[in-house]
């Protein structure tokens, strides 16, 4: 049983962490995208050697890593629990002002520094769940870093139970925290050697009881659309304008399927998500994604063909079509670690918790990591509204997650 007289320490560090200024940046080419990240993954390894964490130190490239030392006879696996310090580039994450709203009584919450900012109960259904809670929410002014602030915290406040309460047994759990989720490239440096886990769970996913053990396939497709340009006082049957060849090919892509805004739960899409150029060359950047690897094959050879037969309509225009893998479905490997899910879900039913297992309409560290040999399922952190000024966490939930990964370990460690 979890100690009732515990007192937890998830908030303190979130409202902590959060004043911390961590936001990647998808154009940079640095490893991580942004030093401001090695701030708070000092701090981190700091507050872990703090706790009686010898090892834990930040490596060059801003992973923070630590081990927990198994205080058990049993022979258990070693597990790790991983968040990422990095905050969304789509918002920024300077100068976070949190508010907690105690003992929420239902309705919209409208947000104190920009009451244009209201987080709906349309929009947000989980709010139904939350009658009674301390809802932590942004100012308005920035987003809040719950996404992945709050699974930070909340690992660091369970590292803090089992060293506080040594009667509760585990297997030697590993601590890492990592940079440049946010912008797909958390996994790039990682030293999966060094870690030394076996297995692994990302706290990462939003509502309570949320287990997500599949993801997203994913692809990018970079698309160059090549005219000729000229100056436009001469360029009659002369200039071959990338520019409207590309509007031409845009239009083409169906409008009532095969994107984001026309697709749901298992259904995959074609997305184009950036675009520039001029006259010469237009570059379109696609995400292509879908439960089932081999469609994204079927996706891109659609695209292609689309592709040409709209360049093949303006005699001189040329097409570039590259397709760059990006990461797999983490179900593929996590079903033949079937222990992985069955524990947490285990876990959950000690703590009362329905589970949730919808597919991740996209992907986590998890995916990748799975692939590189350490299988990676996704937990609930509490985070509500990523990426957004209308972010918010419930209190309760982060305690709850705290409990969660405890219990986890110790599930692991009965197993052994």
């Amino acid at each position: 049983m979890f100690d009732d007289n515990y007192q937890f320490t998830c908030v303190e560090k979130f409202l902590k962490y959060v004043k911390y200024d961590t936001q990647s940046d998808e154009e940079s080419e640095t490893f991580p995208s942004t030093e401001k990240q090695k701030i708070l993954s000092a701090v981190l390894a700091n507050e872990l050697k703090e706790i009686g964490l010898e090892d834990a130190h930040m490596d060059e490239w801003g992973y923070v890593m630590a081990t927990l030392p198994s205080n058990t006879d049993k022979n258990v696996d070693t597990i790790a629990f991983i968040a990422h310090v990095d905050t969304s580039p789509a918002v920024t994450g300077k100068d976070v002002n949190p508010v907690i709203n105690k003992n929420y009584q239902g309705g919209d919450i409208v947000l104190k520094n920009d009451t244009s900012k209201i987080i709906k109960v349309h929009e947000n259904p989980q709010l139904k769940d939350m009658i009674g809670y301390d809802i932590i929410t942004t100012d308005g002014t920035t987003l809040l870093g719950a996404d992945n602030k709050a699974g930070v915290a909340e690992i660091m406040d369970a590292v803090n139970y089992w060293v506080t309460h040594p009667d509760v047994k585990h297997g030697t759990i590993k601590i890492c925290f990592t940079p440049d989720e946010e912008v797909g490239r958390g996994t790039e440096k990682i030293d999966l050697e060094k870690l030394g886990a076996k297995y692994a769970y990302t706290v990462d996913g939003s509502t309570r009881g949320e287990l997500e053990t599949e993801t997203f396939s994913a692809d990018a497709v970079i698309v160059k659309i090549i005219g000729k340009n000229i100056h436009p006082g001469f360029a009659k049957d002369k200039m071959v304008n990338a520019i409207k060849i590309s509007a031409d090919f845009l239009e083409s892509l169906p409008q009532d399927r095969l994107s984001p805004e026309t697709t749901e739960k298992r259904e995959g899409f074609v997305h184009p998500w950036i675009i520039n150029g001029n006259e010469e060359l237009t570059t379109i950047k696609f995400i292509i994604r879908d439960f089932i690897t081999d469609k994204l094959a079927e996706y891109e050879a659609f695209l292609k063909d689309l592709a040409e037969k709209t360049v093949a309509k303006y005699p001189g225009a040329k097409l570039e079509f590259e397709v760059i893998e990006q990461y797999r479905n983490m179900k593929e490997v996590l079903i033949k670690h079937p222990q992985i899910e069955q524990y947490a879900l285990e876990a959950l039913k000690r703590l009362d918790i329905k589970p949730i297992m919808n597919p991740i309409r996209g992907g986590t560290d998890g995916s990748r990591l799975s692939f590189m040999g350490l299988p990676t399922p996704n937990i609930f952190a509490g985070e509500h509204s990523f990426h957004s000024q209308l972010e918010w966490v419930a209190v309760q939930d982060m305690e709850m997650a705290v409990k969660f990964i405890v219990e986890i370990a110790k599930v692991w460690e009965e197993n052994a």
